[in-house]
């Protein structure tokens, strides 16, 4: 097994460390549009999984720009991630490597966690709040998209 293998699971895992959630709503997204990933993952074809990370990633597009959003690092924040990492990396990884996609984005999200938040700080320093958020935003859904959609493939594979 190499790192190459386990890339979509590392590059999932950087995602998570800026949107928790975002990992999950685009795995979500993937399943409905009968996408499917190499690993397995149980609660993929779950409708309260799928319908439940959408609303959540939503939700944390919404709630960061809010100025009593807690730091990405704090352990509930911190939490998500693993979780939402987790389960996204896994879901990625080639199919009997799940647990360690899942070890290769928990370990990427992490300590990248602290990074994004730093990043984050300046910018908002810079451009505010709402504005570092937004354009934040756009960077991480759309790396997320990119990631998922290069990862997984239709079920008529």
């Amino acid at each position: 097994m190499t790192i190459r293998s386990l890339l979509s699971s590392v590059l999932i895992g950087a995602v998570a460390s800026a949107r928790s959630m975002t990992p999950m709503a685009t795995i979500a997204t993937a399943r409905l549009a009968d996408r499917r990933t190499p690993g397995e993952v149980f609660l993929l074809d779950r409708p309260l999984f799928k319908y439940g990370a959408l609303a959540m990633g939503a939700g944390e597009l919404v709630g960061d720009k809010m100025k009593t959003a807690p730091d990405r690092t704090v352990f509930l924040g911190l939490l998500a991630r693993v979780m939402s990492a987790g389960i996204a990396g896994a879901a990625l990884a080639p199919k009997g490597r799940e647990q360690a996609g899942a070890v290769a984005a928990v370990a990427t999200a992490v300590p990248l966690a602290y990074l994004t938040l730093s990043a984050r700080k300046q910018a908002m320093a810079r451009i505010g709040q709402t504005r570092s958020g937004l354009i934040e935003d756009v960077l991480i859904v759309a790396a997320g998209a990119a990631i998922v959609a290069l990862s997984t493939r239709s079920k008529d594979e």
